[in-house]
């Protein structure tokens, strides 16, 4: 309600919390209701807290969507510590202008935000049930550093104006196995998810991030499924970082590199990784990387584009790197970084500078090429070519039980010097009635299709005419 002066006064029916809420957002400060005891106030921990501490989702909703004016001189905005949202916080498809901020605060059902705007989000050190944010907008940043997400958040299409944050996040997965889906996210500065454990599919697939995406530290842990980081066709303007975090006090996640001497947490991935058809403007450094993967697991770069790789992580025990069609200007790697025999593919595989650190000898790289080839199965037609180039002779098509069969015109991949077509088996320049030349098989059928020989095809439409069929011994089902 509104007073003849023009103040707001709250409305009827709310709690001692949600009263002192609606005058903190009218004047702008922070609602603390934190007791100062450091177990009962971490929002993870098993300490009940009472209504005093409680406030519901829609009055929450309501000073976000539709709140009373600012008082004078002063800017309304909700900012909330150490408070419990009981019910669905539900603002989907909502305009929200107040800047917002919730920390140490905890949710008792999950967070809706999909297709709303905000100026800026930032829930630090928050346990959420899930976060619902499907084509969320935002004009500034969306920070969720320190969160507990027990069933995954949902970016999918949604767009940052500025920075997505993330550092020491915890997020565990949804019922699909994915721990933060992305997919066609846009990030305009900044993607910062240093320190964070995933446990689940992290997936950025066709994502844009428009300076960095850093995963310094972080913890990828998928054991449901194939991939840790699945990321295909993902664009990233200057780096991507898959490298160590400094642990200290405090925790160093400005995206520096530690100093020589500092206490460091490695990036650290049990599952795939897939960056297949990504773009990145500066470099993709994997340096101090540790990786555990299945059998069937790989590290994918496939047609990845980037100036610069710094492969210089830990060689994967088991799994793969594959690196088929990728294009890199500078190369930068260890002998030890790399997989031993039929652990490494690069077919295709093209980089213009190499800078090995550490030794990295000729007889060494040369091992590294054979690594990549080792498990190498040609097809059998290439088996065939290879045998023929090596005795001298030239190969024979297939056989084939139809004439019109299209696997036989696709396994038949040479022909004779001499012209011969690799479906009647005759020579192009040839003539008489059976034209077929010593060095093809046969298998002595004839075909009931019409020669392609003039003079044959002449006698078949005589046939033809006086109501007779006559099957060409010039022509066999050979292809």
């Amino acid at each position: 309600m509104v007073d003849d002066e023009g103040t707001a006064e709250p409305p009827d029916g709310l709690t001692a919390a949600e009263i002192g809420m609606w005058q903190a957002f009218r004047n702008g400060s922070l609602y603390d209701l934190r007791s100062g005891d450091a177990a009962a106030d971490d929002p993870h921990g098993g300490h009940p807290w009472g209504p005093e501490r409680s406030v519901r989702a829609r009055i929450v909703c309501w000073l976000l969507l539709d709140g009373p004016p600012a008082l004078a001189g002063r800017v309304s905005a909700l900012k909330l510590a150490g408070v419990q949202i009981t019910d669905v916080l539900d603002l989907a498809g909502g305009t929200i202008a107040p800047y917002t901020e919730m920390q140490h605060c905890r949710f008792e059902k999950e967070v809706l935000l999909p297709e709303s705007r905000f100026a800026t989000l930032r829930l630090v050190d928050c346990s959420v049930p899930r976060i619902e944010a499907a084509r969320l907008h935002t004009e500034g940043d969306l920070h969720l550093p320190r969160c507990r997400v027990h069933n995954g958040i949902r970016l999918t299409d949604a767009q940052i104006g500025t920075d997505l944050l993330l550092n020491q996040a915890v997020v565990y997965r949804d019922r699909r196995g994915r721990s933060i889906t992305g997919d066609g996210l846009t990030v305009g500065q900044d993607l910062q998810a240093e320190m964070m454990e995933s446990h689940g599919e992290l997936s950025l697939r066709g994502a844009k991030v428009g300076v960095s995406l850093s995963l310094r530290g972080t913890r990828l842990i998928n054991q449901y499924g194939r991939y840790a980081l699945n990321a295909p066709q993902l664009t990233v303007e200057r780096t991507l970082y898959l490298t160590p975090a400094a642990v200290g006090n405090p925790l160093q996640t400005s995206g520096m590199t530690p100093a020589r001497g500092t206490r460091v947490q490695r990036f650290e991935c049990e599952g795939g990784i897939r960056l297949d058809d990504g773009r990145f403007g500066d470099a993709i450094d994997f340096a101090a990387a540790r990786f555990a993967l299945q059998n069937d697991q790989e590290i994918s770069l496939r047609r990845v584009q980037t100036p610069e790789l710094r492969f210089l992580g830990e060689a994967p025990r088991r799994g793969k790197v594959v690196l088929s069609g990728a294009k890199v200007v500078n190369l930068i790697d260890r002998a030890t970084s790399w997989p031993g025999p039929g652990g490494l593919q690069m077919g295709g595989f093209t980089y213009e500078n190499l800078v090995p650190l550490g030794s990295f000898t000729l007889d060494q790289r040369l091992a590294w090429v054979a690594a990549a080839t080792a498990e190498y199965n040609p097809e059998p037609y290439e088996k065939l070519a290879a045998s023929c180039a090596t005795a001298g002779r030239t190969p024979t098509p297939a056989k084939s039980s139809s004439p019109s069969s299209a696997d036989a015109a696709r396994r038949c991949r040479w022909r004779r010097s001499c012209g011969g077509s690799h479906r009647t088996g005759r020579s192009r320049t040839a003539t008489g009635r059976t034209g077929r030349r010593s060095g093809w098989r046969c298998c002595g059928r004839s075909a009931p299709w019409r020669s392609r020989t003039p003079t044959i095809r002449r006698s078949n439409r005589a046939s033809t005419r006086t109501g007779t069929r006559r099957s060409s011994p010039s022509t066999c089902c050979c292809p």
